[in-house]
């Protein structure tokens, strides 16, 4: 149908290009005139339409009409009225092409259909027509090449043959048809109408030619299909070998790395796009391990920092002995052990005696000195677990768990006794301490800290250069006490040191109301400046006062 749809529109440029001649325009034009002019006119007209049609065998005549329809000359030896539609001439006068009906025209013998354009003047003015018939016998020889196997036919116009219900049959499917032709043949054919004509192509082949043809396209869709499963299965194994483990290698090394193993190295099997990724994925390993070194290096050093600042933290920078907010924390642990498994817990105070003074005297870098020794000193003669610290200024606090008031007095002494083989800038150093023990003379950190505070409190205005228990009498200094004292005082059972401690403050309680304050400024107080200038440090023990109170 394309074909042949192209072969008439050609066929109708054909005409358009004869009628455009000057042979056609001028000498159509001169006919009507009459006279030598008009018949030497229709004489050439005549001649240039036998010469066209001698030169183009698609045409079994040309035909030039007047504009009333009327024939004024043909390559044939005699006129011949148009075979064209009622309504042609109209539609030619507004300029469209015409194309009629094909038929079997008897002198030919053949199938032929007309086909006429108008001839337009210089002025666009409608002259007449050009009228032609067309033969097949051109597009046949075309045709014959897109016949369907070796029986199959192309038929043109119609198939006399052929029974009109099995023409409307094939009109009227939208596929193939199976039927018998007029000569008894069974045939698979189709219908084709031509795009903006109504002609109709029919294209028929035998059914055993047409279903061999399809047998034969199955088995080599078959032989196809076949081929290219074993070709692909090939490509699929070799891409299994090439592509497939590689990327499974770079997976599981991916894993490993992403769980932590740097010590992953794959190796490069190829030159190739996957070659290239796994040469890449083993630096990427290598810089991990380099950064993870790096990593583990600076994460060292920063736990040694993180140490040493703890350590920092937590320690007074000049007796190295533990600060305030660290054994105030450590107070508060140690407290609630000892009250849930029942134990003992001690405290001692210390205080440097006349420490002001000899800070005046020798100078501040001299009283340095003797705190750095203090420090020293008290970790000498306290246990592993116990818990010494630089308290504030001068005075020191040392925990001592799991220890009665007994064996917190014989640690106050070892201190006192280690203090007294020190000499500093030429001369001794004395100190004076006060105990309390847990639950005996307070259940807190506060109470505690206030009961042994006290107790140095005591031990300063006995003479200093002594140790004093909470709600016991100051002891004598220990080159002056007898085994005998210092024996009867570790034999004082908690009951009586709690019996002592409740007569304490039963005579503070009867005693005039400004005996205590009286009591706690004799640290400051005018005699002993008088007596010992340097100990204005009673000033700050003033200022710790409030603490016990609170």
């Amino acid at each position: 149908a394309r074909e042949l749809d192209l072969w008439v529109k050609e066929r109708a440029y054909d005409l358009r290009v004869f009628v455009g001649s000057f042979e056609v325009t001028e000498n159509l034009a001169r006919i009507p005139e009459g006279g030598l002019g008009a018949a030497d006119a229709h004489t050439r007209l005549t001649d240039y339409l036998t010469g066209v049609q001698n030169l183009f065998g698609d045409y079994a005549e040309l035909l030039v009409l007047d504009a009333e329809a009327i024939p004024v000359a043909s390559s044939r030896a005699a006129l011949s009225d148009p075979n064209m539609p009622a309504d042609w001439l109209p539609a030619l006068r507004r300029g469209e092409r015409m194309l009629g009906e094909p038929y079997w025209d008897e002198a030919l013998g053949a199938v032929a259909a007309p086909i006429a354009v108008a001839i337009e003047g210089a002025d666009t003015r409608f002259l007449g027509v050009l009228h032609a018939t067309m033969t097949f016998e051109a597009v046949r020889d075309v045709l014959s090449e897109l016949v369907p196997g070796e029986a199959g036919r192309i038929e043109l116009g119609f198939d006399p043959a052929l029974e009109q219900e099995t023409l409307g049959d094939l009109a009227t499917a939208s596929g193939t048809v199976e039927y018998v032709d007029g000569g008894g043949v069974e045939m698979v054919g189709t219908l084709t109408g031509i795009d903006r004509m109504e002609w109709t192509v029919l294209v028929h082949v035998p059914t055993d030619e047409a279903y061999a043809r399809i047998d034969q396209l199955r088995s080599s869709t078959i032989l196809l299909v076949s081929f290219l499963l074993i070709v692909v299965g090939t490509v699929a194994y070799f891409i299994g070998l090439f592509i497939v483990r590689p990327l499974d290698r770079l997976t599981v090394g991916a894993t490993a790395v992403a769980g932590g193993d740097l010590s992953v190295d794959l190796p490069v099997t190829g030159r190739d796009e996957v070659g290239l990724l796994t040469g890449v994925f083993n630096g990427m390993v290598a810089d991990l391990r380099a950064n993870r070194a790096k990593l583990d290096e600076a994460a060292a050093v920063l736990r040694d920092q993180n140490a040493e600042l703890e350590q920092i933290s937590m320690t007074d920078a000049l007796t190295s002995l533990f600060n305030r907010r660290y054994v105030m924390g450590e107070f508060d642990k140690e407290v609630n052990r000892a009250a849930r498994h029942e134990r003992k817990l001690a405290v001692l105070m210390m205080d440097v005696d006349k420490f002001k003074q000899y800070n005046d005297t020798w100078g501040h870098q001299a009283g340095d000195q003797v705190l750095m020794g203090m420090g020293v000193v008290i970790r000498d003669a306290t246990r592993e677990p116990d818990v010494p610290a630089r308290y504030g200024g001068e005075e020191f606090i040392v925990l001592l768990p799991d220890c009665d008031i007994n064996g917190a007095i014989d640690a106050a002494e070892r201190v006192r006794a280690r203090l007294a083989q020190e000499v500093f800038e030429g001369r001794k150093v004395t100190i004076s301490i006060g105990a309390a023990e847990f639950p005996t003379h307070g259940d807190t950190p506060k109470a505690l800290i206030g009961a042994a505070d006290a107790a140095l409190y005591d031990a300063k205005h006995a003479g200093r250069d002594r140790v004093m228990a909470a709600g016991q009498g100051p002891s004598e200094p220990a080159e002056s006490r007898s085994p005998e004292k210092s024996t009867a005082a570790k034999r004082r059972t908690p009951a009586q040191q709690q019996e002592d401690t409740r007569k304490k403050t039963a005579a503070k309680k009867t005693g005039p109301k400004k005996a205590a304050p009286k009591k706690k400024a004799t640290r400051a107080a005018p005699a002993e400046k008088k007596k010992s200038t340097p100990k204005k440090k009673a000033a700050p023990k003033k200022k710790a006062a409030p603490k016990k109170k609170s």
